[in-house]
This record gives C-alpha cells, sequence and structure tokens, in this order.
C-alpha cells in the first residue's frame, strides 16, 4: 500500500508542478499583453485564479502525505506513547470527517453548479473547475484512513520527507 501512495503522490507533484508552471507562464503572458501590447486579455487572470485553486488543493494532498499540515507536535509529544496515540487517533477522526465534508459537498457542487460556464471563457465548464474538490477530498480521505488505520494497529509508517526542514528554527 505504501508504494501505492508514493507512486500516487510523485504523480501528484508533478501535477502541482504542471499547474505551477502553466500559472506563471499565463501570468507572464498576460502582464506582457498589458504592458507591452497594450491590450489587456479578459481571460487570463480568472483562468489563474481557476489554477491557484487546484494547485493549493492538489498542494494540500502532498502536504497531507507528507504529514505537514498544521499541528501542535510540541504538546503531543509530551504525552505518553498511549495517550499520543490516543490524541492522533482522534486528531486523524476529526480530519477524515472533514475530508469526507470535502469529498461530498465537493461532490454535490460538481452535480449542481457543473453544467455552468465561467465568466470569461465560456467554453470552460464549472464542473471542471469544482472536480478538484471532490477528487483531493478523496485522496487525502484514503491517505487519512490508512494513517488512522496505522495508528490503531500500532504501526510505525514513515510517510514523506521525515528529513525535511519543518519550519522551527530550533532544530
Amino acid at each position: 500500500m505504501e508504494r501505492f501512495f508514493r507512486k500516487l503522490i510523485a504523480v501528484i507533484e508533478w501535477w502541482t508542478v504542471l499547474l505551477l508552471v502553466l500559472m506563471v507562464a499565463l501570468v507572464c503572458v498576460g502582464v506582457f499583453f498589458r504592458y507591452v501590447v497594450n491590450d489587456s486579455l479578459t481571460w487570463y487572470d480568472e483562468f489563474a485564479s481557476y489554477l491557484l485553486v487546484w494547485l493549493t488543493f492538489y498542494g494540500a494532498v502532498i502536504a497531507s502525505h507528507r504529514r505537514r499540515h498544521i499541528g501542535f507536535e510540541v504538546v503531543v509529544e509530551k504525552f505518553n506513547p498511549a495517550a499520543r496515540r490516543a490524541v492522533e487517533a482522534l486528531s486523524e477522526c476529526f480530519v477524515l470527517v472533514f475530508q469526507f465534508v470535502l469529498l461530498y459537498y465537493g461532490w454535490e457542487l460538481v452535480q449542481k453548479m457543473g453544467e455552468d460556464r465561467t465568466v470569461s471563457l465560456p467554453w470552460v465548464k464549472m464542473g471542471w473547475i469544482y472536480s478538484a474538490l471532490p477528487i483531493t477530498g478523496g485522496l487525502m480521505l484514503l491517505i487519512s484512513a490508512a494513517r488512522l488505520i496505522d495508528i490503531v494497529f500500532a504501526r510505525e509508517r514513515r510517510t514523506g520527507d521525515e528529513a525535511a526542514w519543518i519550519g522551527s528554527s530550533s532544530e
């Protein structure tokens, strides 16, 4: 299962890189047209915003797999192992509920608004834009379900880049 997640995350990482490159290129084209050609593109900023939303949600999947979302590790690490496991299980249950809500209501949004069109790009359906919600919600749900199983059965799983810097200057 771990091998499956590693391959899936590798694909998502490449997808987010592509989204970032597209967004940067699109903004550069928009700036070029606005300041060099002196003719503004009416659609580039809306499309760049959609790319940013997708980048954020798919990046959240990667952060979830690497356990890089905000947390209170300093507090939890002070607990004894049994209490730590219980708190981690409870925390993961809350995360699962949120991810289920994201999946379910994201799907509902795609179903209800999917045929609507974007403002400046009438050939783009909003269903394509909103599809990031249920897809990423489902992916994060799978990651958290696997993590909860590992917590419940006391299996040590080292996912992501544990050796990566986590933002603390005290390390």
